[in-house]
C-alpha cells in the first residue's frame, strides 16, 4: 500500500493553507457545540487571520488557532479574546506555529502566556491515486448517521487506554466531555469510518476535506485490536478517499514522539512544523 515519493516542504504558504483549514475546522465544530447547546454562551472571534474559539465547558475545541500569517494582534483583539474567555471562566490556550510571525510568540510571552506542550503537523503529498489492498480481515468502510452513537462510543473506548510512546497528552477528557465533542465535530463535514477485524469493530477514524487540504481527524484503535495493521488500514483508505476528492495535501496532527507520529512516518508523512501550545490562566469576571 505505501508509495514512494518525494518528502513535503513546508514553506510559510502551506503552513498558512493548513492553518486555514484548521481553524475552519474548529469554526464549525464550536458553531455546532453551539447549536446543541442553545445557552448562548459560546463564541468565535476573528483575529489576526486566525480565530478564538469557546465551543462548550472543558472542550478539547476551546482555543485560539491560525495564528501567525495575518498580521501580529494588537493590544486591543488580545483584550477582548481574554475578556472573552474569563467570562466563561476557561484559560486562553493558543496553538501557535513554529513558522509563524516571532513577533506573536514575544507579545504573548510578555502578556504572561506560558509555554505547556508541543504538538506536531505531519503532511504527505497526495498521489493521484491509490490501490488499496488491506490484509485479510480487515475491513474499512463509511460509518453514517444512523450509527452515530456506535461511532462514537467505540472511539471513547479506544481513546481511554491511549498508547504510552512519546510525549503524554497535556489535556485528558472525562468519557462525557470527549463524546459530546466528537458529535460536534460529526456536524464539521467529517467523515467517519469504522474498521472491522474479523467482523467486531477494532476502531474508528475520521477525514476532512476542503480547498485541496486533507485533514486526517483522528484515528483510534481498540485496545485488544491494536498491532493488526488497524491505522494503517484506516490511513491508507483516507488517503485514498483524500485523492478521489481532488486534495494535493494531507496533513495529521500528533503528540511528539507518539505511535500515531510513528505509524504516519511509515506510511509516507513528514513532520512539517510543530505548534507550540501557549496558555494564560485567568480570572473570571
Amino acid at each position: 500500500m505505501k508509495t514512494e515519493r518525494t518528502p513535503l516542504f513546508c514553506d510559510a504558504d502551506l503552513a498558512e493553507r493548513i492553518e486555514l483549514a484548521e481553524s475552519q475546522l474548529i469554526e464549525a465544530t464550536a458553531l455546532a457545540a453551539h447549536r446543541r447547546l442553545g445557552d448562548g454562551r459560546g463564541f468565535v472571534i476573528p483575529i489576526a487571520g486566525g480565530l478564538a474559539s469557546f465551543a462548550d465547558h472543558d472542550s478539547p475545541f476551546n482555543k485560539v488557532v491560525g495564528l501567525g500569517f495575518g498580521g501580529v494582534p494588537t493590544t486591543g483583539e488580545l483584550d477582548e479574546i481574554e475578556h472573552a474567555y474569563a467570562a466563561v471562566g476557561a484559560p486562553v490556550q493558543v496553538e501557535l506555529p513554529h513558522l509563524a510571525d516571532p513577533e506573536i510568540g514575544i507579545a504573548l510571552s510578555r502578556r504572561g502566556y506560558q509555554l505547556e506542550s508541543f504538538e506536531n503537523v505531519l503532511g504527505i503529498a497526495i498521489g493521484n491515486r491509490y490501490d488499496v489492498t488491506l490484509p485479510d480481515g480487515i475491513e474499512i468502510r463509511p460509518s453514517g448517521d444512523q450509527e452515530l452513537d456506535v461511532w462514537l462510543n467505540a472511539m471513547a473506548d479506544a481513546v481511554a487506554v491511549p498508547d504510552t510512546q512519546g510525549v503524554p497528552w497535556r489535556e485528558e477528557f472525562p468519557r462525557d466531555t470527549y463524546i459530546e465533542a466528537e458529535r460536534d465535530a460529526a456536524a464539521a463535514d467529517i467523515t467517519r469510518y469504522i474498521a472491522l477485524l474479523n467482523g467486531d469493530i477494532a476502531g474508528g477514524a475520521g477525514l476532512r476535506t476542503g480547498d485541496g487540504i486533507a485533514q486526517f481527524a483522528g484515528a483510534a484503535t481498540l485496545p485488544a485490536h491494536r498491532r493488526h495493521g488497524i491505522q494503517s488500514a484506516l490511513l491508507f483508505t483516507r488517503l485514498s478517499d483524500a485523492a478521489a476528492a481532488g486534495c494535493d495535501v494531507g496533513v495529521i496532527t500528533t503528540q511528539p514522539a507518539s505511535k500515531s507520529q510513528q505509524n504516519a512516518q511509515r506510511s509516507g508523512f513528514n513532520l512539517l512544523y510543530t505548534r507550540a501550545v501557549l496558555v494564560k490562566h485567568l480570572d473570571a469576571t
